[in-house]
């Protein structure tokens, strides 16, 4: 059954409601919050209703109601506003990339960083290799005057380093080249092939030797790392929310942020196409209930850079997760192709 406008608006009301207060709603909430041209009697009504098409739930018979999982999936792909972050929060992200940023493993934990503390939630980012990925592109961007952004990418991620040296006097035009050269040479080779033949084949390289050096000493860091990377901060922010005295829903969240096999499969969005993935718990087996998870998978110069998410409470601040999301992505975006 189709939801009329007003009774979208109300559930609209009673989810924004509960997210921020923990309380069940009631009618007189939404008349005297939200709505107060219309009458108590008209708004009780319509929640009766929504609570009969499975939008809301009533925990007793004289409380208020909270939102069901079906309401939760129709407020984030429909209802919720979109929420702008402020001058100060942007001006956060902005700071968080500026400085100290030598590496790749600098950018992903400054972001896992900023985004629990623009959040309030547990902030996570998942990567996992492995020395039989084939490689499918390599590309080189100049970050620095003498430093410049290594991309390599297999069938199944993206490998992040520091970046690598390069003469300050190279062109852009030279950098770009040098790219082509290395990856015309290593393309659909495995990662265990390339460092095989890597130093007997260094002399092809002569001109763009210290490049070339990079990218074989990118790819063995990346080959000895034999599990997923999982960068996870704020674990402890669920200490901030009500769901923390509930014994059962922490230990929901704690099964999930205790276990790297559990987040890096979580993580995965499943469709690179989907710019935010929300997964919210008890829809499916794959999210325990009482939890949901927001992740964003970031590009770079067409390149994807990373997957990033934030795990909180099913009662969890959509909307500024989103935002917050991103937020991050647009600034590790400008910060990574070097705009100003």
């Amino acid at each position: 059954m189709k939801l009329s406008e007003r009774k979208k608006k109300i559930l609209q009301y009673v989810v924004d409601d509960y997210i921020s207060t923990a309380q069940p709603v009631s009618s007189k909430s939404i008349t005297e919050k939200y709505m107060p041209g219309i009458s108590s009697a008209t708004v009780r009504s319509e929640l009766a209703g929504l609570e009969e098409m499975g939008y809301l739930n009533q925990l007793h018979t004289s409380s208020g109601r909270v939102p069901s999982i079906d309401a939760y999936r129709l407020y984030v792909t429909e209802l919720m506003d979109k929420s702008k972050l402020t001058r100060e929060e942007t001006g956060l992200i902005r700071a968080a990339f500026t400085s100290h940023v030598d590496s790749m493993e600098t950018v992903v934990n400054n972001a896992v960083k900023v985004i629990s503390e623009l959040t309030n939630y547990t902030s996570v980012a998942v990567s996992s290799h492995s020395g039989k990925e084939k490689i499918v592109k390599i590309e080189i961007f100049r970050f620095k005057p003498n430093q410049a952004l290594l991309l390599v990418v297999t069938e199944n991620t993206l490998i992040r380093d520091k970046f690598i040296e390069i003469p300050e006097s190279m062109t852009d035009a030279e950098i770009a080249d040098a790219g082509r050269i290395i990856f015309k040479a290593l393309e659909g080779k495995a990662l265990d092939e390339v460092l095989a033949v890597g130093k007997a084949v260094c002399e092809e390289f002569a001109d763009y030797r210290e490049i070339f050096d990079g990218v074989m000493d990118a790819i063995e860091e990346y080959v000895e790392r034999d599990k997923a990377d999982v960068v996870i901060k704020g674990e402890d922010k669920i200490l901030d929310h009500s769901e923390a005295s509930d014994g059962e829903k922490m230990r929901n969240f704690l099964s999930v942020v205790t276990s790297k096999d559990k987040l890096c499969e979580l993580l995965d969005g499943g469709n690179e196409d989907i710019e935010i993935n929300i997964k919210i718990g008890g829809e499916s087996e794959d999210v325990p209930k009482d939890c949901s998870i927001v992740s964003a998978t970031y590009s770079a110069s067409g390149v994807k850079v990373g997957t990033y998410g934030v795990i909180g409470p099913l009662r969890m601040d959509y909307q500024k997760v989103v935002s917050v999301l991103k937020g991050v992505g647009k600034v590790l975006e400008d910060i990574l192709e070097n705009k100003k």
